[in-house]
């Protein structure tokens, strides 16, 4: 299954490895679509793929660290 978002990163994550973490801890490929990164915040799409539970459980690992999810609908290429 493969599931689009866009993430928001505080300040505090930019440089913490969240997505490796969550794709280690919970079986998930991530494939970065688009990236942008400052020194005050960072926006993130990905397509992630992994089973329907562990995409569940990874995108609420997100949550918990404090990055925003956004679920993404239709192509994500501009």
């Amino acid at each position: 299954m493969t599931k689009r978002v866009k993430l928001t990163f505080p300040q505090h994550l930019i440089k913490e490895p969240v997505i490796f973490t969550m794709a280690r801890k919970y079986d998930i490929l991530p494939n970065i679509r688009r990236a942008r990164v400052t020194e005050t915040a960072g926006e993130m799409v990905l397509e992630l793929e992994g089973t329907e539970e562990n995409l569940e459980n990874g995108v609420l690992y997100l949550k918990s660290q404090g990055i925003e999810v956004e679920t993404i609908e239709g192509d994500i290429v501009e």
